[in-house]
């Protein structure tokens, strides 16, 4: 699925190429361990958006696609309550980072760029909760341009975050990376301390692997304020009867979405 204008075309024409991106031979496991200096030098110069404090005993990276039903049900489900519990506190500094499986997933994280590090996870979030409408779209650029008009783009804003070529061509490293040196099968992928964590997750799930990692005398901050929203959040709701296209998105009832479509 294309955008079709001519200030989008080179995104276009480098979705044939991610179509064409195969799994990696070797492939993580549960609990497979990769090395931690590994995960955080991510291919390409790509910087990461951390959330939370440099000095929290637990990192938390989560390769996630916007077009991943299982990464949006993370996304509006699960991360809410574990930003609040794990990353406001203290104990973890979470690396939400991209793997491009499709054009439309490049394009909302070309949105989160460009809308500044303020405002990146928002973007996102917003992304996530409207999910099913603008992944369902016949005209999939018309309903993401929505979207973003709603959290302050504009045209032209909108247009110049698109055609971020070098943002693109650093994303796609990122997930090369993440196929040929960690193993990754799929989204969403977890690696906490290093450890892999595949698939769908609760935040029971998670604490899991992350209370242990915890020193015993740590002492947690108080949970940080929620930000606002940039959109009222009724607004953003996508339509509960859409369906996202097979050739876009896996099987709702796979564990995870899988890495190369």
């Amino acid at each position: 699925m294309n955008f079709t204008r001519r200030d989008t075309l080179m995104l276009a024409a480098a979705a044939s190429a991610l179509s064409l991106c195969g799994v990696a031979t070797a492939n993580a496991a549960e609990g497979d361990v990769i090395a931690v200096d590994k995960l955080m030098a991510p291919a390409g110069d790509y910087v990461d958006h951390v959330q939370g404090s440099e000095t929290a005993p637990v990192t938390v990276i989560e390769y996630a696609s916007p077009t991943c039903p299982h990464c949006a049900d993370f996304a509006n489900d699960v991360l809410p309550g574990f930003i609040e519990s794990y990353v406001d506190t203290g104990k973890v500094k979470l690396i939400v980072r991209p793997f491009v499986r499709n054009v439309l997933d490049a394009a909302v994280f070309m949105l989160a760029e460009a809308a500044g590090p303020t405002n990146y996870h928002n973007v996102l979030s917003t992304f996530f909760k409207t999910q099913t409408t603008w992944a369902s779209s016949q005209t999939p650029r018309d309903a993401i341009l929505d979207i973003a008009k709603q959290l302050g783009f504009t045209q032209e804003t909108f247009d110049a975050a698109l055609t971020n070529q070098d943002l693109f061509t650093r994303m796609e490293a990122v997930r090369d990376q993440a196929l040929n040196d960690f193993g990754l099968v799929g989204t969403p992928t977890f690696y906490v301390n290093g450890t892999t964590l595949s698939g769908d997750k609760t935040l029971e799930q998670l604490a899991a692997a992350i209370d242990p990692l915890v020193p015993a005398d740590f002492v947690a901050s108080a949970p940080a304020p929620a930000p606002d929203a940039m959109a009222p959040a009724d607004a953003m709701a996508p339509a509960a009867d859409a369906m996202a296209p097979a050739d876009a998105m896996a099987p709702a009832t796979d564990a995870m979405a899988p890495a190369a479509q």
